[in-house]
Order: C-alpha cells, then structure tokens, then sequence
C-alpha cells in the first residue's frame, strides 16, 4: 500500500479532508503519511520513526480527523508534544486540516497561558486536545480533562518529549488512558527509554520507519566555517549579509546569548528578534507571527523555544554555536527545507569542536562543505548592491521633487556641490555597516595561516604516510584539545584554576534519574548563564553528582542554582567539604613526563581530555566510568602521582552554610 498511495483520493479520507487538501494544493502524501494514513484509519497501535518536516503531523492528524463524532463533547484525542509552540503548531494544522468540519473544536493546552481559561474551554467542549505533558497531567489531576471517551493517544516527537524530562508525567498519562484507546507514537529517534514507553504502552504497534531515508537532512544544503581571523559575531554580519537570504534562525546555547546576539545585529540594521524560555508566552507568540509576516527576518534562539517552529520564510539555519548532540543538530536545521522545499544550513565550528562535526556527519550520513567567510570587500559590495537596489525602487515609488528643492537649498546654505552633499549623506547613512573598509582584512591573513597550517601537515603526512593511514580521519592536534559532546563547549581556559577557587556541590541527581553530564552542564549553563569555563569538574553517581563551580559567584547566580531543576528533578544544591574532584591543574606540562609507569590522567597540555590511563583508571575533570555503581569508587586522581584522592562517600558532610 504504501508503494501504491499516489494520491490523499487514494485513502479512505472523509470528502470534507479532501476538499481541505485540495484547497491547500496537496495532491500526493508523503511518504510517511502514505505509510500511516491507512494503517491508523484501522485503530491500530503504531510506531512510527520519522525525521522533522516530512508531514507527520498530517500523518496523524488527518486518521484523528476522520473519525471524530461531533455530538460527543469531551475529548476524543489527546496530541502531546514536548514544548508549547509545537503545540501550537499542531493544533493550527490540525484546524487547517479540519477547516471543512463544522463544529469542529481544537484545544491547545499549555504552561505560561491562563489555565482558568484553558478549565473553561474543556467545560464548553473540545473535540481534540493538544498540549504539553504537564499542563495535560495538571488539567486531568483536577478532574478537568476527562479521558474515558478518548480513542486515540498521540506522542508527537516522543525522544525529544523524554529527553526533556517529562518521561513521569507521559507515563502516569498513558496509564490513565482507556484500555481501548489507540495509541500512537512519533518519534525521529529510537533511544532506550523511547523503547520502554513502546513496549510498555502500544500493543503489537505497527512500526513505519521513514527515518532511514533522512529526506530532511537531505533536503539542506550542509556548510560550516572554521572560526578563525574574526569573532563569531562578525562572522554572523557577513553571512547574513552576502547569503541570500529570506528569513533565517540563528541557533545559540543559552537565553543570555539569544538577547546579546539579537541586540548586536538589531544595532547593526538586521531586523532580528530573540526567542527563548523566560519570553512571555503571548511574546512569544508575536515574535513567531512576526517573522511569519515579514515584520523581523531573523530569530536568534534557543533549541527548546524553536521546536515545531514551521514558517515557509525559512531559508536558512545559522547554528552560532554548535549543538550537544546531534539529535539537536537535526531538529535545528529540520526548521528549514520543510515538506519538500530547499533549505541550507551554515555551521561556526571552533577547532577544538572539529570530532563533533564529524560525528555529526556520520551520524546523519552527510557530508558538508567548508566554506570560507566572505571578505569584508565583498561585505561592502554587498551592501552598495543592495544600497542601488532600494534606491531603484525607490525611484519608481517615490515623489523626490520636494527632497530636490531641499537639496538645492542645502547646497547653497553649507557651500558644497550636488556631488560631495550626496557623498556626506551617503556617510551618514551607512551607520554601523560601512560601504567601504580602509586598512588589511584580519580574514585574510587567517586564510593565509590555514594554508600554511595544511600545507605542514601535508608534508608530515607524505614524511609518514603509514602513519597518517593509522590516523585516518583523525583531527589535527589544535582539534584532539577538544571535549566529547556530552561535555560540551569549550574548556580550555578551566585548567587555570585550582581547587582553591572552587567549591564543590553535591546535587541531589544522578544516573537513577538517567541524568547525564550533558544535562548538568545544558542546566548550569542555560539557567545559570555561566560559560563553560566557569564549569569545573563534574563527577555523576547512582543518586548523586557532585560539580565544582566558582567560590565567587554573584548573588542572582547562586540564587538561581537553589532554584535549578534537572530532568524535572529540584538539585537541592549543598556544598561539600573534602577533596572530592581532582585539583584543576593549568594546561601546561612535559608531554614526555606523564609516558612514564604512572599516568596522572592530565598529558600535559596536548591532549587536554584524552585518557591519561589506559589501564582502566580515567582522568581529567569530567572523566568518569559510568558504570560502577558505587560511588564510592572514584575516577579522580588527586595528587600528581596518581595517587587516588575521592573520600569514601560516609566521609562527605554537607556545609548547612552554603
């Protein structure tokens, strides 16, 4: 069936779907909604694996549709989605899709919106409901949202739903589904606890997997830039001004970051906007209907906030900074070339992130080009380019007979001619985007330092070919420096501490809560703003962490560390005394002194967080065997012979000062 599906007239559809169909130009399914259309019509359970943007929200939709009995009043279906604007987006689709279906009622429900409105809408009557997993478990707590006339249970984006904590709330919901209710699940990935919610809550699912395909990934044109020569930020000016672009997101790690980005190219003439979790929710709403309409052209952006985001202006993704993982990496670009259209997206990569680029490369079976940042000449041409364009246009739209008796005035009260009044108007018209630069371009010779940098290892290579055959595709040395992304970001400046600037917290999360060291570190940096280097050690336990940050904090940082929750879970941060991480030691050191017998964990200052012991023993900050259960048996290392420096764990007192 799935091969034979060419057309929605194919699909045992209602005329009022079709009709909605054909007047918004959709002729044929995708592949993924020609897979799960006559599959889900039956009521059966199904699993379905697809990437972002291949219209499975159609897919799910449109059987949902189909059968809903507009004399019944409570709610029918239940669409979970993991964030408050995926919501959103499904429910406006879902309307689209049901335009012709009089009567028909779509509810959202959602954190940040009045929930006394969202009681009322469910006393007046919802056909469908979508919504996050927290506010539906609330309304249902309250005996608001009733579940015993539901048929059918939607988990939409299901492993980023997990990944952000809300594995309780989806699975004290599902429990409460009616034994009889269809349940279906979405999902572009595949982890383990994806897997336990299947086994546990579908029944003999029908598995569609359209995700081998990757047609999002292959729809977007794939570049990145090595940063070198300029900052991030002048990096960000010149390919939004030399790329054509339409509407653009541009990807940072932190809500601080959102602001501070938009604010700089807000004052250098971009039309851009923020977008993250501490917005206003109807702020954010506007800011997404604005870029819709042409009002912004860029939004600078989280990854939470930018989830289910589908506008058709679009054209380009900017990840500022690199993603965690790559299953972030695939959601970011997925909001460009969507249902089919072509997308492109431009990665700024540091040479220390080089192993996660290729990582994501051979993850999503891709490969992208290198691409070097337009010259700021170029820049300048750009802008006198599109400087004539206005001015063409304008000709043709505007009345300038006033503005040329102004000129003529001009010249006679200041004694210029027509030509240098022009040349002073132009100056003070180009602001902080100047149409002509003076002096050498630092791109230039940074391009030069590449070439020559290449041009030595090219001759090490041919000097040591069987080497170089060992070595594969392995990063250059400036890359090996560089953490593993689950450590994410940039942590060589950290090694200039010591123990003597940090204290050590312990925080009440740990693998038991399948935390991992890539949400301590999301968590401290998005909710706290700290930076990576002001992250020290972090050490992960059954039911515990413990993490070293800065003595000197400010008032607000240490105020919002009492405030943290991680995977839904409150840290309940306390200070602890004793030696429980290995001292912060500077990035400096003889490579030669640690190929002794006894490896301290730390090789100097080439290999940054490579394994100091390849006996078993791992060092460095955050180099921690995940798999022993005991915490009493420490990876850390404390002095410099290798000496084991972790106390055992009854030895640990929490300080009630902190």
């Amino acid at each position: 069936m799935q091969e034979t599906v060419t057309e929605f007239r194919q699909l045992d559809l209602a005329d009022t779907l079709l009709s909605a169909l054909d007047s918004m130009g959709f002729v044929s399914p995708t592949p993924i909604q020609a897979a799960s259309i006559p599959l889900l019509l039956t009521g059966t359970d199904a699993l379905g694996k697809a990437q972002t943007g291949t219209g499975k929200t159609a897919a799910f939709s449109l059987p949902v549709l189909n059968k809903i009995d507009l004399s019944q009043h409570k709610p029918q279906a239940i669409v979970m989605a993991p964030t408050r604007e995926l919501a959103i987006q499904v429910a406006a689709e879902i309307k689209v899709l049901g335009q012709n279906i009089k009567g028909l009622k779509v509810l959202e429900i959602y954190g940040g919106a009045s929930i006394v409105d969202q009681m009322r809408a469910l006393k007046n009557g919802a056909h469908i409901v979508v919504g996050t997993p927290g506010r539906v478990k609330d309304l249902i707590s309250r005996k608001q949202l009733f579940l015993d006339e539901v048929k059918t249970f939607v988990l939409d984006e299901a492993d980023e739903m997990l990944k952000m904590g809300f594995v309780d709330d989806v699975t004290w919901i599902m429990e409460q589904a009616p034994e009889t209710a269809q349940r279906v699940l979405f999902s572009a990935t595949m982890p383990p606890i994806v897997k336990e919610i299947v086994d546990r809550f579908l029944r003999e699912p029908a598995r569609i997997d359209v995700a081998g395909e990757n047609r999002t990934v292959a729809q977007v044109s794939q570049q990145f830039w090595i940063v070198k020569g300029v900052e991030k930020d002048e990096a960000m000016s010149r390919l939004l001004e030399t790329e054509n672009t339409d509407a653009s997101i541009v990807f940072v790690r932190t809500r601080q970051d959102t602001e501070r980005l938009a604010d700089w190219l807000s004052s250098r003439g971009f039309k851009a906007a923020a977008l993250h979790g501490d917005i206003p929710q109807s702020l954010r709403e506007r800011t997404v209907d604005h870029i819709k309409r042409g009002v912004i052209d860029i939004l600078v952006a989280t990854d939470v906030v930018a989830r289910g985001l589908d506008v058709a202006r679009i054209t380009h993704v900017f990840n500022y900074d690199i993603p965690f993982d790559v299953e972030s990496y695939i959601h970011r670009i997925g909001r460009t070339g969507r249902a089919g259209r072509e997308g492109k997206a431009i990665l700024l990569v540091r040479t220390n992130q080089i192993r996660m680029l290729r990582t994501i490369e051979r993850v999503t079976k891709s490969r992208m080009e290198e691409i070097q940042l337009p010259l700021r000449d170029l820049v300048a041409a750009s802008r006198l380019n599109r400087l004539g364009e206005e001015l063409a246009a304008q000709k043709e739209q505007t009345n300038v007979e006033a503005f040329v008796e102004l000129v003529a005035k001009l010249q006679e009260s200041i004694d210029v001619d027509a030509a240098t009044l022009a040349a002073m108007l132009l100056q003070r018209q180009q602001g902080n985007r100047p149409l002509f630069y003076k002096g050498p371009d630092p791109m230039i010779a940074a391009i030069e330092r590449e070439s020559q940098r290449r041009e030595r290892r090219g001759d090490r290579d041919d000097r040591g070919s069987d080497r170089g055959d060992r070595r594969g595709d392995r990063p250059d040395r400036g890359e090996r420096r560089g953490d593993r992304p689950e450590r994410g970001g940039e942590r060589g400046e950290r090694r200039t501490f010591n123990n003597a600037d940090w204290d050590t917290y312990q925080l009440q999360v740990g693998r038991e809560q399948g935390v991992q060291v890539k949400d301590i570190v999301g968590a401290i940096a998005n909710e706290l703003g700290l930076s990576k280097e002001f992250i020290g050690a972090i050490k992960l336990a059954p039911s515990h962490t413990f993490v070293q940050l800065p003595k000197k904090m400010t008032a607000e940082v240490a105020e919002q560390l009492k405030k943290l929750r991680i995977r839904q879970n409150d840290v309940k941060a306390v200070v602890v005394e004793g030696e429980v991480l290995r001292e912060h030691r500077p990035r400096t050191g003889n490579r030669d002194a640690n190929r002794s017998g006894e490896r301290t964990g730390h090789r100097g200052s080439r290999d940054g967080n490579r394994e100091g012991n390849r006996g078993g023993e791992r060092g460095g900050e955050r180099r921690f065997d995940r798999n022993r259960g005991n915490d009493t048996r420490g990876g850390y290392r404390g002095n410099r012979d290798g000496a084991a420096a972790a106390r055992p764990a009854g030895d640990r007192k929490p300080r009630t000062d902190a």
